[in-house]
């Protein structure tokens, strides 16, 4: 049975989830209908929706913008709707900007990694309403790599930041309207979400007979999102985390790495549900542009046994060690505090690691953070695995 996403089920009735509210759309290309019609495109041609703003998050409302870089406000070419950002000068909607506007609906597509930019862009247009009296409403979507597993530390107080703002693991097991709940015991703003339809918990993306839509321009399969919790962290050290090639997050490498040694050493720990490959590659842009890297291809061969967190530390791990003078930690760069660190959500990884600290130690203190995290999960969920119904 497929899936119905929430905004299916927003489009049958519209005016019982938004009444006659003015409305703004949060969106990029991942909102689309099951037939893969544009959630923008559908609410601006709908007789009972009133939309009349769109904000657009990192990468733009269209999709059409690199990684980090800022998203300029426009009008939309084809709704002459105006496009927000809220990723350049503000990162949330301003009283300006919601002026008309009644209700704040959000649909994008998250990927299920805490470091995923979209749910701080869900958190502040969550304070954001709040604070001006708008009621916002989160149309659900899969999480794509399932509902069920967590894993990874949770983010300590310190480390907040754009790329992590709540204290939930690396790995978080929650779906955005799930999420949303969550966040929403602190931001305490007019909350819905329109739940999906025939969604169970322990679905992966491509079995809920929805098509898939890139969430940003270097996630563009599931295969991607399946290594992602564990290989983001390579964005923080001296090496490519392979944008600028056709594998993202799966090609790992740089010009001064013995690529054979590195995957022998992975093998070497028979780790579950995946294998590594020495390979090479060039970066046809970000870092190492144009110059050969070596490195591994992560493949996984069991995605339900694999644990993207914990071989994300295994790779850096057996990196250091087969390269200690190379490797290294990149320096602060949003702000005083070190990108590895943020996307960690804690230093104590950076230390541990540098302290040459075996993985199962650095592994085996998540636990009582992550059982605690469980019991608060436990209240925001919406959706059962099979077999629970």
């Amino acid at each position: 049975m497929n899936v119905v996403p929430g905004v299916d089920v927003l489009l049958a009735a519209p005016r019982e989830y938004l009444g006659f509210d003015g409305i703004g759309l949060v969106t990029n290309p991942t909102g689309v209908t099951a037939n893969l019609e544009s959630t923008l495109d559908a609410f601006h041609k709908h007789e009972d929706i009133k939309l009349k703003a769109v904000f657009g998050p990192e990468h733009g409302a269209r999709g059409d913008i690199q990684d980090a870089l800022d998203v300029p406000s426009h009008r939309d070419p084809y709704t002459g709707l105006p496009v927000y950002s809220l990723y350049g000068d503000h990162r949330a909607p301003t009283v300006e900007m919601l002026d008309g506007v009644g209700t704040l609906v959000f649909d994008i597509q998250d990927c299920g990694s805490r470091f995923y930019t979209y749910v701080s862009t869900l958190t502040y247009c969550m304070e954001s309403a709040a604070k001006h009296g708008v009621k916002v409403v989160v149309l659900d979507r899969p999480n794509p790599i399932n509902g069920v597993t967590v894993e990874g530390n949770v983010l300590e107080q310190g480390y907040k930041s754009f790329i992590g703002l709540h204290p939930v693991p690396i790995r978080h097991g929650l779906t955005m309207g799930e999420l949303a709940s969550l966040i929403n015991g602190a931001v305490n703003c007019d909350l819905s979400v329109v739940t999906m339809k025939d969604w169970l918990r322990d679905n992966w993306f491509n079995e809920t007979g929805l098509p898939w839509v890139q969430p940003s321009p270097n996630l563009p399969t599931i295969e991607t999102a399946t290594v992602y919790p564990g290989t983001c962290f390579f964005e923080g050290v001296n090496t490519s985390e392979g944008r600028g090639t056709t594998r993202p997050f799966e090609y790992l490498g740089a010009p001064w790495i013995d690529e054979k040694k590195w995957a022998v050493s992975l093998n070497g720990l028979e780790l579950p549900g995946v294998r590594f490959r020495g390979c090479y590659f060039t970066p046809t842009f970000w870092r190492f542009k144009n110059t050969r890297c070596s490195g591994v291809h992560v493949h996984v061969t069991d995605r339900d046994l694999f644990k993207p967190v914990e071989t994300g530390v295994c790779l850096l791990s057996t990196l250091k060690k087969l390269h200690p003078d190379e490797f290294k930690f990149n320096g602060p760069s949003y702000d005083s505090r070190r990108h590895f660190d943020l996307l960690a959500g804690t230093d104590r990884l950076r230390v541990q690691l540098e302290q040459g600290t075996s993985v199962e130690d650095i592994v085996g203190a998540w636990e009582a953070e992550a059982n605690r995290y469980l019991k608060e999960r436990e209240r925001h969920l919406l959706y059962e695995v099979e077999g629970q119904r």
